[in-house]
C-alpha cells in the first residue's frame, strides 16, 4: 500500500512529461509530412547514362 504513494506521483509526472514532449513534436513540425519521406525513398536519382561522375572516375 505505501509503494502506491510512491508510483501514483510518479505516473503522473510520467504522463505530464510525455505530453509535453508531444505538445513539443508536434509544434515543431514533427508530424506535418507522414508520406512525403515514404515516396521520397522510392524515387532514385537515377542520371542519364549509366556513365560515372568525373569525381567517381578511377585515376589512371
Amino acid at each position: 500500500m505505501e509503494s502506491l504513494y510512491l508510483l501514483i506521483p510518479m505516473s503522473i509526472v510520467l504522463v505530464f512529461f510525455f505530453g509535453v514532449l508531444f505538445w513539443w513534436s508536434t509544434r515543431s513540425g514533427q508530424f506535418d509530412d507522414m508520406e512525403g519521406p515514404a515516396h521520397r525513398i522510392l524515387m532514385d536519382d537515377d542520371r542519364a547514362g549509366n556513365e560515372m561522375p568525373s569525381e567517381d572516375k578511377p585515376k589512371a
